[in-house]
Parts: structure tokens; C-alpha cells; sequence
């Protein structure tokens, strides 16, 4: 690419696909009466897009003697597409040709003000192209593509921040991205950024010549998206050994004590403590040499000084060469430049400093060839990148091209024998996915099938055990139907242990041969009822206590007689049962008859009483008030006992004698007679 001319040229990057130009001095005002013309050439079939970043012409004599003009073609038959001036001239637009061919002019007279310009230029099939002194500030979307010209590391512009933190939202994108390694200054290329929420401290990182500077808090960050080929290959870790790290020589020292000091190849590893590596002799014929094992993709290199203060020794420039086989090495070049890439090394014995290569090796063996260091050669190193593929993309073939003239003579003789290439170094993809065989695929396929088969089986297991269940419940031997089921419980409660003395009321026993039975018409009304559930009869003993309350269910469907079999002795067992039903919650509870033996006793004192009831038939409690009639007490002696009874309780009202419901007396004097 053709150099700009005139004494008005400033900071000039000229790229195959892009670059960046500014006026003499720029951003400061430039000087007058200066010239400088630039020709800009791209590849045969395209064309040229021209974006400004900043224009500032003085305009004062209406562009006679300053200003900026933009040409098509280059030479005595170009054509002018525009002429411009203006302090603080907005141009949003691009400039385009009509060629592949570009030239830029600008003229400068007499003027008091005026920056000059900042432009940058590409191909134009980049329709996304910025200029470098483009933010983050300037764009509010959170992730966005954009294309960086090359030539964005200019002097006057500052970037804050490191990856993987992140840079301030105020740093330039395009110098951002050469920081770190994601485009090359010499190329540009396309960026990816991401915005996310800002941290309060910035660090301070020297990376690809480019120092990004203390930063503070800001509203927000951006990093880029990468490939991620960009972790470590071993040298820190471990996984290199030690026998794959080689020396040209060796630093060796006997101390005061006489004991040796030697630092060897194996501690150039970065972050180990201790001493680095160091050579015996100073000068440009020293190298150290690391195998990998076999060829990897390597992005980059991260190297330090001697990290001790007693020993302020580090390189502060370097080439790297790489080989396949240790015996033909080939000097790291960017592509279009016909120089060895010289890379910017350490600036004190402590600090990590990175270099990337765009575009990246591909090789088995890597060499650092120091130039120049500070006091002796020392450091240590780690290499970037990823694993590599072992097929390659199938090259094409090309007609030999003539033998090349024998280069001169170089007035450095190096030992090393050095294949310089002026192409671009062989690129290899490793962020296509790898083919995937057929075991793999096959097991893809049958992982979900199985897991699914799985879990059908599952279900249809517990769907089974759940039916059998519920058919269980549904025809189980010793279940009840649903009406029965509180009654059942109500009766199993009389098998469980009876509560405490202080809490329950002693039950009144009697004996069978002392029950007494009413008069037969009214039994059978008051007895015989279908939903009526009675405690359990307590027999076997004289009356205890008269004030105390039990209920039993009597005999069913037969009039009473002093001759009848004790009803809970009846051999008819689908009639009787063998213990009393538990009381309905929603039916009134009455007390049973009290029958009492008064022949062996005496006529009870005055204020004696008990209580029983009878329940009528029925859940509806019955409508009469009670009349008076007159129970007869059955005893073994021919005297008689009588009582008197008052009216049911809580029942207001005459009704028949059928559906009477009787008290004992309650202190009422004891009458004689029938």
C-alpha cells in the first residue's frame, strides 16, 4: 500500500479491506499551508465507503483554501465526488466510489481554529463500519456487531478496563477490541459487544501495545464474545513437562555459601514462585523453546520478568517462531506485512503482559527469540489457545509460482535457520463442531427412547396398584358401607380403655334377673326402632349408685314377661345383638328405667334419686307431656315396690300413652299402694 504524501499527513493506517486517517495534529488544530493526499486501493470488484468520525475545516473563505476533497480513481484520470469544509461539520452519511479506488486530499491555508478530520474507510460490504473513536456510550442496544477499520490504536484515545472484567462504557470500542486480541490493528475485523451493568474499579493491563489506563466507577461495561480459544496450553499448570521446555543456555551463579543457582527452562512457567528463567549469554541468539506434543491452535502469549525484586531483569521485545518439526522454523508475520512482527514485551520484572496472534498459529513447536531486555534476559510464559483438529481443509492446488530471486544477505547472523512467509499463516477452524460417529448418534437416538419405554412402565404400575387399591375398598370382606362406618367406630370405643376415674362417671351395673319390663302395649312402641344405637348393657351387679346414668338396648319385637330368657342370652343372634349400639349424634338420649329389688331393703330416705329414660321410636323427640303411670318394680318377696313418674323431660304437651318417655321420681316422698 502506497504511503500518504505531503507535510499535512497525520496518524495514517492503510489497510487491505480498511484503515484510518487524520489531518497533521489532530485533534489539535492543524498548521497552514499543508497538503497530504492519500490513496486508498482494494481488492479488483469492489468498492470504497468513507465514514468521518470528526470533521473540523475552518469554512471562513467558503473551501478556497481549506478543505477536504474525496476522489474516484487514483492518478490524472480521477474524478472528484465532493469537497468539504466546515467547523463541526456533521457528516452522517458515507462516502462511496464507484471504483476500487480512492483518493483523499486535504489542503490547509490561512485559518485561526479547526481540528482538522478522523475518517475511516472499508470495503463496502462491511455496512456496519465505525470509526475509532466510537464508544459504547454511543449505542443503546445491549449486544450489537459492529466493524472496526484497522489502525484504531491511536495515541489520544483511552480505554479502561481488562478482559475478563470488562471495559469502562467511555473507552473506545475498536481500541478496546485490539486490547483484547479480539481484532488486529493492522486488519480490524468484526467485533461482538456485550453491555452489562458497570463495576467501580478498572484495572490497569498492558495487552497487543495497547495500555488501558486505571478506570472508575461507570453505568455500565462491555466485554466481547470470542470463540473462547483462549485458554491456557500448559505451561502454568503443569501439563507441559518439564522435558518439553528447552533453553539455548542457561543463567549459573555459585552464591557466598558456594552453593549453585541455576535457572533452567522448567521455571519459565508464569505464576510459579520462585526464580524465572534466565540465559547465560545476552544477546539476540538466545531462545526458549516449548513443545506441545502435538499441533494446537495458540492465540496468544502471556509473558513476565524475573517477579523478584531483587533481580530486575525481563525482555521488553521479542519475535515468536513456530515449527511442526523443530528443524524449519518460520518467523510470526501479519498478513500483508513484509517485516517480522515484533512484539512489545514487559515493561518491569512483575507485570503480565499479552500479545495475540491474528491471525493464530497452528504448531507443535513455539520459540520466544528475545531482541531486547532490561540487564539480562529472563522470564517466564504461558501460551493461549485450544486443541486442534488433526484434519485439515483440503488445500487448492495452484500452478507453482516462478523461483523467487535469493534474498540478501541480512547483516544478523542467525543461528536459527528462519523461513520467512509473506502470506498469511494457514488458519484453522476449530469452532465447527466435530463430526459426530455413528455410536454417538445411535445413542442419542436410543437414550430418550429407553427413558421414555421407562417411564410408560412406571405408569402403568402405579395406575395398576392404584385400581387395585380403590377395588379393595370398594369389595374388601370387612369393610362397612359408608352409613355404618361412624357407628362401627362408635362401638369399637367401648373396647379401648376407659378414661380415668377423675373423668368418668362409675357405670350403675345391673343383673339379668333384675331388669324389669313395662307394660306390653307401650314396649313396643317406646323399644322397637330401627336407627336407635345404644352403649353397651352393663350387667352382673346390684345397683350401686342410683344417681349414676347407663342406657341398653332391650329386646326387640316381643312383649315382656317376667318369664322371659334374658334378651342378652337370646339364642336368635340375626335379632339380638351381643352388645348395645353406640347413641345417634343428632337423637335425644334418654335415661333407662331404674329397677331396683326393694325387698331386702329398706324404703329409701327422701332425696334419693335416679334417672332413666326411654327413647320412642323415632329420631323426632316425642310430642307429649307426660302423664303419671305407674311401673311395676319386680322383687323376690310378695311386697312390692312403686314408683312415680313425672312427665319426659323437656317434652311439653299430652299425647299418647305409647310414646311416653319416663322419669324417676326426683326427691318426691315415697306413696304405697297400686
Amino acid at each position: 500500500m502506497q504511503e500518504p504524501s505531503g507535510d499535512g499527513c497525520g496518524h495514517t493506517v492503510l489497510g487491505p479491506e480498511s484503515g484510518t486517517l487524520t489531518s497533521i495534529n489532530y485533534p489539535q488544530t492543524y498548521p497552514n499551508s499543508t497538503v497530504c493526499e492519500w490513496e486508498i486501493r482494494v481488492k479488483s470488484g469492489q468498492r470504497v465507503q468513507l465514514k468521518f468520525g470528526d470533521f473540523d475545516i475552518e469554512d471562513s473563505d467558503a473551501c478556497h483554501f481549506n478543505y477536504l476533497r474525496v476522489y474516484n480513481g487514483i492518478g490524472p484520470t480521477r474524478s472528484e465526488i465532493g469537497k468539504y469544509c466546515g467547523l463541526g461539520f456533521q457528516m452522517d452519511s458515507l462516502i462511496e466510489s464507484k471504483s476500487n479506488e480512492v483518493t483523499v486530499q486535504f489542503m490547509s491555508g490561512t485559518h485561526l481554529s479547526g481540528r482538522g478530520f478522523l475518517a475511516s474507510y472499508s470495503t463496502t460490504d462491511k455496512s456496519d463500519l465505525i470509526t475509532c473513536l466510537d464508544n459504547a456510550s454511543h449505542f443503546s442496544e445491549p449486544e450489537f456487531n459492529k466493524y472496526c477499520p484497522a489502525g484504531c490504536v491511536i495515541p489520544f484515545a483511552d480505554i479502561s478496563g481488562t478482559i475478563p472484567h470488562g471495559y469502562s462504557d467511555s473507552s473506545s470500542l475498536c481500541m478496546a477490541g485490539v486490547h483484547a486480541g479480539v481484532v488486529s490493528n493492522i486488519l480490524g475485523g468484526q467485533i461482538n459487544v456485550v453491555i452489562s451493568k458497570g463495576i467501580p474499579y478498572y484495572e490497569s493491563s498492558l495487552a497487543n501495545n495497547v495500555t488501558s489506563k486505571v478506570g472508575l466507577l461507570s453505568a455500565s461495561l462491555f466485554t466481547f464474545k470470542t470463540s473462547g480459544c483462549y485458554g491456557t496450553l500448559g505451561m502454568e499448570s503443569g501439563v507441559i513437562p518439564d522435558s518439553q521446555i528447552t533453553a539455548s543456555s542457561n543463567l549459573e551463579w555459585p552464591d557466598q555459601t558456594g552453593q549453585a543457582h541455576i535457572w533452567t527452562p522448567e521455571r519459565a512457567r508464569l505464576k510459579r514462585p520462585g526464580p524465572p528463567w534466565a540465559a547465560f549469554t545476552t544477546d539476540v541468539y538466545q531462545w526458549l523453546q516449548i513443545d506441545l506434543n502435538k499441533e494446537k491452535r495458540i492465540t496468544g502469549i502471556i509473558t513476565t520478568g524475573s517477579t523478584i525484586a531483587e533481580y530486575y531483569y525481563y525482555i521488553s521485545a521479542y519475535r515468536i517462531l513456530y515449527s511442526d518439526d523443530a528443524q524449519k522454523w518460520t518467523v510470526y508475520r501479519e498478513p500483508g506485512v513484509d517485516q517480522d512482527k515484533i512484539f512489545q514485551g514487559n515493561t518491569e520484572y512483575y507485570q503480565e503482559v499479552r500479545n495475540n496472534f491474528i491471525p493464530p498459529i497452528i504448531a507443535r513447536f513455539v520459540r520466544v527469540n528475545p531482541l531486547k531486555w532490561h540487564q539480562k534476559i529472563a522470564m517466564k510464559v504461558e501460551l493461549l489457545g485450544c486443541q486442534f483438529s488433526i484434519g485439515r481443509a483440503p488445500k487448492l492446488t495452484m500452478p507453482p509460482p516462478p523461483p523467487p530471486p535469493p534474498p540478501p544477505q541480512s547483516n544478523n547472523d542467525f543461528s536459527l535457520q528462519t523461513d520467512k512467509t509473506t502470506s498469511t499463516p494457514e488458519i484453522k477452524n476449530t469452532t465447527v463442531t466435530p463430526t459426530v460417529t455413528k455410536d454417538v448418534a445411535l445413542a442419542a437416538v436410543l437414550v430418550p427412547v429407553l427413558v421414555m419405554v421407562f417411564t410408560t412402565l412406571i405408569l402403568i404400575l402405579v395406575c395398576a396398584w392404584h385400581w387395585r387399591n380403590r377395588k379393595k375398598k370398594a369389595e374388601g370382606t370387612y369393610d362397612l358401607p359408608y352409613w355404618d362406618r361412624a357407628g362401627w367406630w362408635k362401638g369399637m370405643k367401648q373396647f379401648l380403655p376407659a378414661k380415668s376415674a377423675e373423668h368418668e362417671e362409675t357405670p350403675v351395673r345391673y343383673s339379668n334377673s333384675e331388669v324389669s319390663h313395662v307394660r306390653p302395649r307401650e314396649v313396643p312402641t317406646i323399644l322397637q326402632t330401627e336407627s336407635a344405637e345404644y352403649a353397651q348393657p352393663l350387667v352382673g351387679g346390684i345397683v350401686g349408685t342410683l344417681h349414676q346414668r347407663s342406657t341398653f338396648k332391650p329386646e326387640e319385637g316381643k312383649e315382656a314377661s317376667y318369664a322371659d330368657v334374658d334378651p342378652y342370652n337370646s339364642p336368635v343372634q340375626e335379632v339380638y345383638h351381643a352388645y348395645a349400639e353406640p347413641l345417634p349424634v343428632t337423637g335425644p338420649e334418654y335415661a333407662t328405667p331404674i329397677i331396683m329389688d326393694m325387698s331386702g331393703h329398706s324404703t329409701a330416705p327422701l332425696g334419693v334419686s335416679s334417672i332413666s329414660t326411654f327413647k320412642a321410636t323415632g329420631n323426632q323427640a316425642p310430642p307429649i307431656v307426660g302423664t303419671c303411670n305407674k311401673l311395676l318394680a319386680r322383687t323376690d318377696s310378695s311386697s312390692s315396690a312403686h314408683a312415680l313418674y313425672d312427665t319426659p323431660k323437656g317434652m311439653p304437651g299430652l299425647g299418647s300413652s305409647a310414646e311416653l318417655v319416663y322419669q324417676v321420681p326426683q326427691s318426691m316422698p315415697h306413696f304405697t299402694g297400686s
